[in-house]
Order: structure tokens, then C-alpha cells, then sequence
């Protein structure tokens, strides 16, 4: 929460869970990991702008399919170059590679797709031509037949 009297701003655990509709104990895993470093007040964990900011981030690339060590490593360098240039170059390349992954899934999907349409076109052709003979078959059993009787 905002501090009155101009003092760095602060948030609880439980506030940054509201805001990003996460658990607690997500917050805390992203401790675990090393990606957030909260402030300790006796047992409490203060967090300040830079953690709400870097959970904003992890967020972020989480939605874009990064892994937390990636995530962890953009975050790093901003922490040692205090500028975007490094990040920035270093996303870009994360970045493209995702894309490659993803546009290679997409082909991947693709061709199962096409796939499975041409096995349904199959599989209905296929039951066509077993219906077309059995319905011959079923209108012929059904024909009355003229009995032969011995007593004919």
C-alpha cells in the first residue's frame, strides 16, 4: 500500500496476490526461485515497487511461454547493467526463438490436422460403401419370398 509522507511504497504479500490474481504461495515460490527478494519485517515479507514490477514481469513471460530461468535471467541483467540495452537484445532473442517453437508447433498441429481429415474422409467413405451393400441385403431379406412347402 501507498505510504503517506513520501516513504517508499510497500505491499504485503497478500496485496500482491490481489493484484495479480496469484496465491501466496506462487509469491513464494517465485522467492524460492530467486526472482523476487522481499524485504523481512520480523517474520513478514515486505515487498516494495521492484518486486511488484519484477512479479509484473514474470507474469508477462510466463503468458509468452518463457521458462523461469529465462524469465530469471532477464530480470538479472537489468540487475547488473541498471540499463535496457542487455535485456532488451537478450528478449529480442529469447523472443524469435519462442516464435520458431511456436510457428514449428503450429506446422506440427497442422499436419496432424490435415492428417485426421483425410483418415475421417477415409473412415466415412469406407462406411458408404459397407452401407450401400448391407441396405441391398436388408431389402432383399425383407422381400416376402414364395415359400416352397412340401405340400406344393
Amino acid at each position: 500500500m501507498p505510504q503517506p509522507g513520501g516513504r517508499a511504497t510497500s505491499y504485503s504479500i497478500s496485496d500482491l496476490a490481489r493484484e495479480f490474481a496469484l496465491t501466496t504461495r506462487a509469491i513464494r515460490f517465485y522467492e524460492d526461485c530467486g526472482l523476487v527478494t522481499p524485504r523481512r519485517n520480523g517474520r513478514a515479507r515486505v515487498y516494495g515497487e521492484r518486486e511488484r514490477v519484477r512479479i509484473k514481469l514474470i507474469l508477462r513471460g510466463k503468458r509468452l511461454g518463457l521458462a523461469l530461468a529465462e524469465i530469471r535471467e532477464l530480470l538479472d541483467l537489468y540487475e547488473v547493467a541498471h540499463n535496457e540495452r542487455a535485456q532488451l537484445s537478450k528478449f529480442l532473442t529469447l523472443l524469435g526463438e519462442r516464435r520458431a517453437r511456436l510457428l514449428q508447433q503450429k506446422e506440427d498441429i497442422d499436419a496432424v490436422l490435415a492428417e485426421i481429415d483425410g483418415i475421417e474422409r477415409d473412415c466415412r467413405r469406407r462406411l458408404k460403401e459397407d452401407e450401400a451393400p448391407a441396405h441391398g441385403a436388408s431389402a432383399r431379406s425383407v422381400t416376402p419370398r414364395a415359400s416352397k412347402s412340401p405340400s406344393n
